[in-house]
């Protein structure tokens, strides 16, 4: 059966307007060059649509319910932090300073209004994050794992520069640098290897 619905009545609108439509129905390109420079001026523009891209996902898988339900400055800042970190890993220095209006490299701070936020308002929210972390893992293990499901796990490290960090330790070195301290940690994922849980333990410890 055939069904036909109204989308608009184009009775109204001006003959060259009606007759452009024709052509572009037809498969012809309706140049717009020349009009656009008369009316928009470029002064500066942000990358955008990867950034939304992640963020979506993250609301899609949940993920932001997850971390906390309820909105915040921090939650923003966890947020901002796992995006940058999947579209350009840095130092927490410079992942500030892509949120900024005057250094930004993509949308993401003004998205998440995180152009003030400095380094050391990202590692007060990682101290938050560690906090929430057993909460976080607990909720991802009752999503993503059943009783009998198949678990991986699996251990990687890596090196230090500095000698501030407490479990630095040197042990069995996997990047080859010699003379480095390091950290190892042990990661716990889903058979589809959806991440769970996270540890880091002393860089001497053994596999």
């Amino acid at each position: 059966r055939v069904k036909k619905r109204t989308l608009a009545n184009l009775s109204t609108l001006p003959d060259e307007v009606v007759d452009n439509m024709k052509l572009v129905l037809k498969g012809a390109k309706v140049s717009m060059t020349e009009t656009i420079p008369d009316n928009f001026e470029v002064i500066r523009s942000r990358p955008h649509g990867h950034v939304m891209v992640i963020l979506e996902t993250i609301k899609k898988l949940g993920l932001d319910k997850i971390i906390t339900k309820t909105p915040s400055r921090t939650k923003n800042l966890v947020l901002g932090m796992i995006i940058a970190r999947i579209i350009n890993p840095k130092s927490k220095l410079a992942t500030a300073r892509g949120f900024h209006e005057k250094t930004f490299s993509n949308s993401l701070g003004k998205v998440l209004n995180l152009e003030r936020a400095d380094e050391d308002e990202l590692y007060s929210a990682l101290d938050w994050l560690i906090s929430k972390q057993d909460k976080i893992e607990n909720k991802l293990a009752t999503l993503h794992l059943d009783n009998g499901s198949l678990v991986l796990y699996d251990v990687t490290s890596t090196y230090l520069e500095g000698r501030g960090c407490e479990l630095g330790k040197y042990g069995y070195n996997r990047d080859k640098k010699k003379g480095k301290t390091q950290i190892v940690f042990g990661l716990i994922c889903d058979k589809n290897g959806c991440p769970i849980a996270v540890e880091v333990f002393e860089g001497n410890t053994s596999d």
